[in-house]
């Protein structure tokens, strides 16, 4: 049995602590891509860590909750995680476009918003804007995002781009998140801070592990500080990469990408007790 790391923070120690002693009361959530699935050029070659799931399938057994919080299309993340069809996943909760589409793996149903008339009115004007830098569009339905991942200067794309999609954004009623490498467009409101508050708040657990890796995750470390001031025990992990380093001072602990958050997974489960 490996060691588990020491969180940097009284309250990061807290938390452990907290879901190592009462695992049946524990929230575990982590972001898809850059935590679960190393980052890729093609979106929809992104594929979970392989030993990711199976420590998640190990988790589902002996916590309260195990969910996925992404700004991909629920549906999506099902597919390219291999979520569906697992019955040691029975207990999986997928939290989709920031947290506006729920599946459940209990039951396998999806529920999805209605469309947003500002993402429609964006879905027609981006490609006009992005013409000529590089970038290319992924569209997700109720979101967009732009990446300059595969641009001949991707930083450079990601700089020139930034302003006009702010633009554009602010004529339809939008928000713009920045990400690696990517600029997304999303309607307002939709954050992974708001879904994982809920989800906690449904569930009534006592604590809350949260991993992620960019700054669409920093909402979710900021719900899980809020979270602690009524009385959850929290632990905000980062999925550590180069591209965002910042939010290393916004966790507990850190570890190396999604192999670090799959060795993470698996040390946990191997420390709690069996149901």
């Amino acid at each position: 049995m490996g060691s588990l790391p020491v969180p940097s923070t009284d309250a990061g120690r807290a938390g452990l602590t907290a879901l190592l002693d009462q695992p049946e009361r524990a929230l575990i959530a982590v972001d898809f891509d850059g935590t679960l699935a190393p980052i890729v050029a093609d979106p929809e070659q992104a594929r979970p860590h392989p030993d990711a799931v199976p420590a998640l399938a190990r988790l589902a057994g002996r916590v309260a909750v195990v969910a996925v919080i992404t700004g991909r299309p629920a549906e999506v993340a099902v597919r390219l995680g291999g979520f569906a069809g697992h019955p040691e996943l029975a207990g999986l909760t997928v939290l989709g476009a920031y947290g506006a589409e729920r599946w459940d793996a209990a039951t396998g149903e999806l529920r999805t918003p209605p469309p947003h008339e500002g993402v429609a009115a964006a879905r027609a004007e981006l490609p006009a804007l992005v013409t000529g830098t590089g970038a290319f569009i992924e569209d997700k339905g109720g979101a967009l995002a732009v990446h300059t991942r595969r641009a001949p200067d991707p930083v450079g794309a990601f700089a020139a781009l930034r302003d006009p999609l702010a633009a554009l954004a602010a004529r339809h009623r939008l928000a713009l998140e920045p990400g690696r490498l990517v600029l997304e467009l999303r309607p307002p409101g939709m954050d992974k801070g708001a879904a994982l508050t809920a989800l906690a708040r449904e569930s009534g657990v006592g604590s809350v592990l949260y991993a992620g890796d960019d700054l669409g995750d920093l909402a979710a470390f900021e719900a899980v500080a809020e979270l602690r001031d009524t009385g959850v025990a929290g632990l905000r992990v980062c999925s550590g990469s180069t591209e965002v380093q910042e939010l290393a001072a916004a966790t507990d602990i850190t570890v190396n990408g999604p192999e670090g958050v799959a060795h993470l997974l698996a040390t946990l489960a191997d420390h709690l007790r069996a149901p």
